[in-house]
């Protein structure tokens, strides 16, 4: 007997919070291609500080002024092999946050992304997306208008 959970449906982008962060109503692309989720940013540095390593990055944004490079520091991280769009395999560092979607709160991993000059900073994949969210191309912004809709 197959059991059915109850999915959110998710839009091709939509507006989302990131608390932990400190990051408010951040434009998101829905990306059922990538299988990682990421962070555009860049000025990727790896430091050591009183002997603890940490990262530090800005965030790429120039539509969000509030948070078009602003400076994150995580002294939490792993690094991870991530095939590109362009079937390159890169390292990247990978962050642990939370994600406010639908009145919820996710955990969620973003890799950190050099993307050039991609329109949105943040890609949510199908590691975060599977068994909460189905897509519908069609539609955009559901979260952010509070609409959720299930099946």
């Amino acid at each position: 007997m197959v059991q059915h959970t109850k999915k959110i449906i998710i839009g091709r982008q939509d507006i989302a919070d990131f608390p932990l962060l400190n990051i408010y109503q951040l434009p998101v692309k829905i990306d059922s291609g990538a299988y990682t989720s990421s962070l555009h940013c860049h000025n990727i540095e790896e430091f050591t500080e009183n002997g603890i390593k940490k990262i530090k990055c800005n965030l790429l944004d120039p539509s969000h002024a509030n948070y078009h490079e602003k400076e994150f520091i995580f002294d939490t991280f792993s690094k991870k092999k991530v095939k590109s769009s362009n079937g390159q395999v890169e390292e990247r560092y990978k962050i642990k946050t939370e994600i406010k979607l639908f009145n919820q709160i996710y955990p969620i991993e973003l890799t950190l992304s050099e993307r050039g000059s991609m329109r949105f900073s943040v890609l949510l994949g199908r590691k975060f997306l599977t068994k909460k969210f189905l897509i519908d191309t069609s539609l955009t912004n559901l979260s952010y208008k509070n609409s959720i809709t299930t099946i």
